[in-house]
Formats: C-alpha cells, structure tokens, sequence
C-alpha cells in the first residue's frame, strides 16, 4: 500500500462525493490486500467510512450538500474524499461523532445479522464468541446479552478477557482448550452456537463443543480458511448446522440496510452501545495498522484519520 495524490472526483448519477472523517480498518480489508480476496489492481482499500456530503450527482435527492453520512459496504474509503453510491449511503443521526459511525458500520451491521437473522436464539441459550476482546465481539457480546443470552468468550490476554467481561460475557476462555472448558461450564450439554470469526485455528474444537443440533456460524477467517469439510461430520456431531455469512447478503436491499443501520447507529447515539476505539491512525500509516491488526495487537475498532 502507499499514499498517492489523485484529482478529487466527481460524483456521477445516484453517487455522492464525501469529505471522509474516519474510515474504518476491518479484516476483509487485508484479505483484499494479501489476495485471500481477489480485487482486480490497483485499487483504494476501505468499505467504511464516515463524512460530510461535499457534492451530490444527477438524480440524487435522498441526501443534500452538507448530510453527515455513513457506509459499511463501499469501496475506496481509505482516501481524503470518496464516492459514494447513495444505495450504499445511510445517514448519520444529529450530534453523531462521525468517528464513531464509522467505527460501528460493517462491525454494528454484522454484529446486528448474526444476533437477528442467522438462527433462533432464546433467553438462557449459551453460546460462544470468540475474539471477545475484537471489534466485532465486543458488539456482538453486548447485543447478544441484551437478549438474554449467556455469552462465554475467547480472549489472548488478560487486559483483552476483562475487556470482554466489560461487554457482557458471563466467562472468558483460553483459546487453548476452551472446547472441552464450554462443555464444562454447560454441564456437558454443548453450545447452542458458536460464532467463529478466526477461522482455521479454532474451527475443529469449535465444532465440537457444540451441542446436538447446534448452528456453528464462520463469519470470518482472521487465522486462515477452513479446509474443506465433510457433511458427514455435521451429522455424526449431533445433526450440526454451518453457515457461512457476510454482511454483503444481510443488506442485500435498501429496506434491510436501514433497519440494521438505524437500529445500530441509534443505539451508539443513545449510548445503549459502547463503541471502543482501540487505535487512530494518519491515513499514510495504513500499513501500520494492518500490521497492528494482523498481529492480534488491538482491541475494538481501528480507524484511519484522513
């Protein structure tokens, strides 16, 4: 990656040009990068971001010169200014810290999908989260608990399990061994789910620790992929359910992207959820925060400061 000047765009027919406040930092961005996901080169890393509506093109009027808008699906955030498809856009509720918007776009929307439309959760269920200390996991504890759900989590350091604990989890297990430890804390029974966004390190014993006709939801592969895996398994393991979502198919329509929008940003706006901002960084230090990112050194949302 490397900074470069452009000429600043113009938005075209039902696009909107956006002075980008904060763009946020997110997973799917360095497998963009590395190639795990291939994009056509060259291209501007970022599907995320927050900012004010510097121009508007033919054919829009939902937005106006002047909107604080937010995205969690687009291209090309990491930049000064990007362009928008007004589809993509949602607006900011008044008196938004736009860096708080940008941090909870992809990660709130997710953290939204998996707790409303993956599988039927229940008051007492109990389930396991793991990174509970990560962007994602600390959202997702708190909307999870919010419904009564008992929420174990997984985190790499101390400073990172009472993170988690701050969000709502009832405990937080080693990543060694926390299988058989989430046996034991549901007196053998298993989990009713399992969401897995590390992927190829804890998928196995993931998959174990779930009881019979429990759902295991890999919604990320921050470890790695997860080799190919034989349905026989699912079916020895007690008639298991896997899915594989991403937010992209949760906001396929304009109507389900408002509703998991607004219900998330309104909940950051009325201080129901706590947004962490675990790192800053100048955009020419994009690189750095990848780095960071990949290396398991951070907690919460990282954002990048055009």
């Amino acid at each position: 990656m490397r900074l470069e000047e452009i000429v600043v765009p113009d938005p075209g027919t039902g696009e909107l040009l956006v002075e980008v406040a904060a763009a946020g930092v997110n997973y799917i961005d360095t497998y963009q990068r590395s190639g795990q996901y291939p994009t056509p080169l060259p291209f501007t890393l970022g599907k995320e971001a927050a900012g004010r509506v510097l121009a508007v093109g033919d054919g829009v009027t939902e937005f106006a010169e002047g909107d604080t808008v937010a995205w969690g699906h687009g291209e090309g955030a990491y930049a000064e200014h990007a362009i928008v498809r007004t589809a993509q856009a949602v607006r900011v509720p008044e008196g938004t810290d736009p860096q708080l918007a940008a941090a909870v776009m992809l990660q709130g929307m997710t953290a939204h999908y998996l707790v409303h439309s993956i599988l039927p959760l229940a008051e007492g269920d109990t389930v396991l989260v793991h990174a509970g200390a990560g962007g994602v996991g600390l959202l997702l504890t708190q909307m999870l608990t919010r419904h009564g759900v008992r929420v174990l989590t997984t985190a790499g350091s101390p400073e990172k399990a009472e993170l988690s604990r701050g969000a709502g989890a009832s405990d937080v297990l080693d990543y060694e061994g926390f299988g058989p430890a989430a046996r034991d804390l549901t007196e053998g029974r298993g989990l009713r789910a399992v969401f897995d966004g590390v992927g190829a390190t804890t998928f196995d014993e993931g998959l174990a620790a779930l009881a019979p006709r429990g759902t295991f939801v890999l919604f990320g592969a921050a470890s790695g992929p997860v080799p190919p895996v034989d349905p026989q398994d699912l079916n020895s393991g007690g008639s298991l359910v896997l899915t594989r979502p991403s937010l992209a198919h949760f906001i396929a329509d304009r109507a389900e992207l408002e509703w998991r929008a607004s219900e998330v940003l309104r909940a950051v706006a009325s201080g129901d959820l706590d947004v962490r901002i675990g790192g800053t960084y100048p955009l020419a230090d994009a690189a750095t925060a990848h780095v960071d990112l990949e290396g398991r050194a951070t907690t919460g949302k990282l954002l990048l400061l055009p």
